[in-house]
């Protein structure tokens, strides 16, 4: 088993390639994925339910749910629970903790989507997924992917954040910086060849804006 599942995990989706499609039994009933076009996906796994880390990040996702909206950011969890069991687990934190789950959770008994997108890593568990996040277009196509182990929870700022500066990207056509938020200055590309090199220095040598010839911020 580990080694069939350790086979499927080095062929992993790629960024700039679509997110790959499938059909999935949710705690809000049938699921496809391309459905969700014209909308930013989160596509989140968890290792399962009613396990602590996993509550505190389902109720943390859902508090910052108006969050992801404004984004236009859709989340979408999965486990390779059931739906009974998901269903249980999110009514034991509404009802207990006072956290209602806003958005869907996959049913993957047969690990179908989680070896679909790489979700199994059988170093760290040969059962259960890992905390895979999959930040997909609104074209469908994958802009970004973290994964983490099952013993560490994920940052919900950080996730905002990786959405934040992918639409910026895609809006300006600039890059971000480290540690860069809504507001802070991007960058520009670097110049393809010398005459562009040329043309940068002639028009801005000098300008507090441009830190070196291959570093330009727009501030």
């Amino acid at each position: 088993m580990a080694d069939e599942l350790q086979t499927e995990v080095r062929s992993l989706p790629r960024i700039g390639e679509p997110a790959p499609d499938f059909e999935a039994d949710s705690t809000q009933g049938p699921l496809r994925l391309s459905n969700y076009r014209g909308k930013w996906v989160m596509l989140f796994s968890h290792p399962a339910d009613f396990t602590p880390v996993c509550t505190t990040e389902f109720m943390a996702f859902a508090q910052a749910n108006g969050e992801f909206e404004k984004r236009n950011v859709q989340l979408i969890g999965l486990s390779v629970d059931s739906v009974p069991s998901h269903l249980a687990w999110l009514y034991y934190i509404e009802k207990e903790l006072g956290v209602h789950i806003p958005y869907p959770v996959i049913a993957d008994l047969k690990m179908e989507v989680s070896r679909l997108y790489g979700m199994l890593h059988p170093g760290d568990s040969t059962t259960n997924t890992v905390r895979s996040v999959f930040f997909i277009d609104d074209q469908g196509i994958i802009r970004a992917m973290v994964y983490y182990p099952l013993s560490l929870g994920r940052s919900v700022p950080e996730l905002l954040r990786v959405f934040d500066g992918l639409q910026f990207n895609q809006r300006e056509k600039l890059s971000t910086p480290v540690n860069w938020t809504v507001g802070d200055p991007a960058v520009y590309p670097a110049p393809a060849n010398a005459e562009a090199l040329h043309k940068r220095m002639e028009e801005d040598a000098g300008k507090p804006n441009l830190k070196a010839w291959w570093l330009k911020t727009t501030s």
